[in-house]
C-alpha cells in the first residue's frame, strides 16, 4: 500500500482483527454484487470505501422514479439510466482506485449463465442482492458449483434477513437448504408488498460486513445461520440453519 491508501484506510487498519493484512486481501479481492437496488446500492458504496480491489457490478434494470426512495446509490438525474452505469459513477466519487466491472444483462439459466460462471469462478466472495426466487436459486448453483462463497440477503415491508454460505466442501448448506424450488416469487418483491427504506439500508449494510470479513477472514460469519429483523418491534433473531441431507444442489 501506498501513504494514500494507508490514510484512507487508516480506520480499518487500526483494528487488531483487521490490520494491514486485511485490509491488503481486501485490495487484492474481486467481489460480485448482483443487484443494484435497496440491498445492492449500501453493498456496493462500502465495499467501495471499504477498498475491495475489483467490484463486478450486475443488473440488467434502468433507475426508475419508485427505485429512489431506497436506492441510494441512484439519484433523480439517473432516472432512465442503466443501474450499472448511475452505480459506476456514484461509486467512481466514493473510490477511484478499484477496479469496477459492469454486467448490464438478466442472469437466466438459458442466457449468460455460462459466462457468468466464468465470472463467479475467479472472485472471492458473491453477494445476493437480487429480489427474486429464480435469481437467487440461480446465484446459489452457481456459487455451490463454484466453491465461491454467498452472501444472501432479502427485505421486504418491515422484514428482513441474512445468511452467508461459505460452499467450501465442509459440509455446510447451501441457499436451497433454506428454500426450495416452490416457493412463491410473487410474495416476496416490493412492488407487490411495498418496503421501509430504511429496512433495506440495514440489511444491505450487514451484507457488506458480511462480504468483508469473508475476504478478509476475520470475525465469525453468519454460515449455518439465518440472521432475522422485525423492524416494526426492531428486534432481531439468529436462527441456525442445517443442511439439507435431501438438498437437489449441496448434496449433489
Amino acid at each position: 500500500m501506498n501513504d494514500e491508501q494507508l490514510l484512507r484506510y487508516s480506520r480499518q487498519i487500526m483494528l487488531p482483527q483487521f490490520d494491514i493484512e486485511g485490509q491488503e486481501r481486501l485490495l487484492n479481492s474481486h467481489a460480485i454484487i448482483v443487484g443494484l437496488g435497496g440491498l445492492g446500492s449500501p453493498v456496493a458504496m462500502y465495499l467501495a470505501s471499504a477498498g475491495v480491489g475489483h467490484l463486478t457490478l450486475v443488473d440488467f434494470d434502468n433507475v426508475d422514479l419508485s427505485n429512489i426512495q431506497r436506492q441510494i446509490l441512484h439519484g433523480t438525474p439517473d432516472i432512465g439510466k442503466p443501474k450499472t452505469q448511475s452505480a459506476l459513477e456514484t461509486l467512481q466519487k466514493i473510490n477511484q482506485d478499484i477496479k469496477i466491472s459492469l454486467v448490464n444483462e438478466l442472469i437466466t439459466k438459458t442466457s449468460g449463465n455460462n459466462t457468468f460462471f466464468d465470472i463467479i469462478r475467479k472472485a472471492n466472495v458473491v453477494i445476493d442482492a437480487t429480489d427474486n426466487f429464480s435469481s437467487r436459486f440461480l446465484l446459489n448453483d452457481l456459487c455451490v458449483s463454484a466453491n465461491v462463497p454467498l452472501v444472501s440477503g432479502a427485505a421486504i415491508r418491515m422484514e428482513g434477513q441474512v445468511c452467508v454460505f461459505l460452499n467450501n466442501n465442509q459440509g455446510g448448506p447451501c441457499y436451497r437448504c433454506l428454500y426450495r424450488d416452490d416457493v412463491n416469487d410473487q410474495a416476496e418483491t416490493c412492488s407487490e408488498t411495498g418496503i421501509l427504506s430504511p429496512v433495506a439500508g440495514i440489511i444491505g449494510s450487514i451484507q457488506a460486513v458480511e462480504a468483508l470479513k469473508v475476504i478478509a477472514q476475520v470475525g465469525e460469519t453468519l454460515n449455518n445461520r439465518v440472521l432475522l429483523l422485525d423492524a416494526m418491534t426492531m428486534e432481531w433473531r439468529s436462527l441456525k440453519l442445517n443442511k439439507d441431507p435431501a438438498c437437489p444442489i449441496c448434496n449433489k
